[in-house]
């Protein structure tokens, strides 16, 4: 655990506070401009949806490689250098992609690579800076901080869709996104705080890195939270998709449905604290899960394009709270935070490893709108194992390494 040696001004830190909110907003841009292109690039390289499932995977893998290398990044640079570093890099993975299209799957899934693993550590990086402010304005803000990169999603998304219905190619936008997040992301985190830090007292014994693996209660958050990360992660890449092929939708109308989706995913993080502090996590989570389960129906069986879309609206405000309360979960005992987020994380990203090859390999033999229903069955285990996320109130003593 580290502290910062003093305490900053408080206009720094609320200058800290917005450019906090503007990295989260621009890697969620960044992310939606790849992602409304899916359709386009699925259907001019002519890829199964097996394939196009591979190329998902490969993404994936890079955002999960930089995930254990970014903390000690952080460490050594700061977060302000990390996420600057990782904006000029993740420009360099659109821009070979944008290249890739043009030559084929296996060059477009080399730049995805390399996408992934600057959005991975870009992502902890702006957690770590957020989580800092967090402290140093005495209230919770996070949860919003995670309701801009929803909003950048959402910008992302009708960007696309914009850019497909005037019919401006995938490599031209792609290039011009990447030019945008160089130009303009190193100027927007400027204010960050920097990561000063000294030695930490902590009252209990450490745990060691490897116990939360033996802590029950730790294991069924991360089933629960690798539940959420999937329904939110299939989402955002195949909804797009599913209207395109399953209801026969163009693709300037399918991603617009993938805009709506994350709309809502918005709305819920927005209103999400307020939720949760009057009702309690379990209840709000149990709700959530049916909400989601509802939309999945609608958006798998609706027959017509508007209840699809109402499907994807409840979809992604049903799934937008799982993964960050989640993550509080494994925090609640601040002494063992570090142990028991990093286990939960880890198996929580298992959804973006298995995912996409998942729902590709079930949409090769039962359409990709069918194979959505792989969603409704984890929500289902989530919904057996949500009370797991309760605050505890007399915690059995952690399991510590001999």
């Amino acid at each position: 655990m580290t502290t910062p040696l003093t305490a900053p001004a408080p206009a720094a830190v609320r200058a800290a506070s917005r450019a906090t909110y503007a990295a989260f907003i621009a890697a969620g841009f960044a992310f939606a401009s790849w992602a409304s292109r899916i359709p386009s690039i699925k259907h001019g390289l002519h890829l199964s949806p097996a394939q196009l499932g591979q190329v998902l995977l490969v993404l994936a893998v890079g955002a999960v490689i930089s995930l254990p290398l970014a903390g000690p990044l952080v460490g050594h640079l700061g977060s302000r250098r990390v996420v600057t570093g990782m904006a000029l890099l993740l420009a360099v993975g659109l821009s070979a992609m944008a290249g890739g299209y043009l030559v084929g799957a296996v060059a477009l899934a080399a730049g995805g690579f390399v996408l992934g693993f600057a959005n991975g550590a870009w992502d902890v990086a702006m957690n770590v800076q957020g989580a800092l402010v967090e402290r140093h304005l005495g209230y919770s803000i996070m949860s919003r901080y995670h309701a801009g990169f929803s909003v950048g999603t959402v910008a992302g998304a009708l960007l696309g869709s914009a850019m497909i219905a005037v019919h401006v190619p995938v490599t031209a936008h792609l290039i011009g996104v990447a030019v945008l997040v160089a130009a303009t992301v190193p100027w927007l985190v400027r204010d960050f705080l920097p990561e000063v830090t000294e030695a930490a007292h902590e009252d209990a014994a450490p745990i060691g890195h490897f116990a939360g693996w033996r802590e029950p209660r730790t294991l069924f958050i991360g089933l629960f939270v690798l539940a959420f990360a999937f329904g939110e992660g299939t989402g955002n890449d195949w909804v797009a998709v599913a209207l395109n092929d399953g209801y026969d939708l163009p693709a300037a109308v399918g991603t617009l449905g993938f805009a709506v989706f994350l709309t809502a995913m918005t709305g819920g993080r927005w209103i999400g604290p307020a939720l949760l502090d009057r009702y309690g996590r379990v209840p709000v989570l149990r709700a959530l899960t049916a909400v989601a389960l509802a939309g999945l129906g609608l958006f798998v069986f609706g027959h017509w394009p508007v209840l699809a879309f109402a499907g994807a609206l409840l979809w992604g405000f049903g799934v937008s709270l799982g993964f960050p309360v989640g993550m509080s979960a494994g925090a609640d005992e601040p002494a063992y935070a570090a142990s028991r987020v990093s286990v939960i994380s880890s198996i929580g990203y298992c959804a973006f490893l298995g995912g996409p090859p998942l729902v590709g390999f079930l949409g090769e033999h039962i359409t990709v709108l069918r194979g959505l229903l792989a969603v409704a069955v984890l929500l289902g285990i989530a919904m057996l194992v949500v009370g797991n996320v309760r605050p505890p109130q007399d915690a059995p003593p952690p399991i510590v390494e001999p």
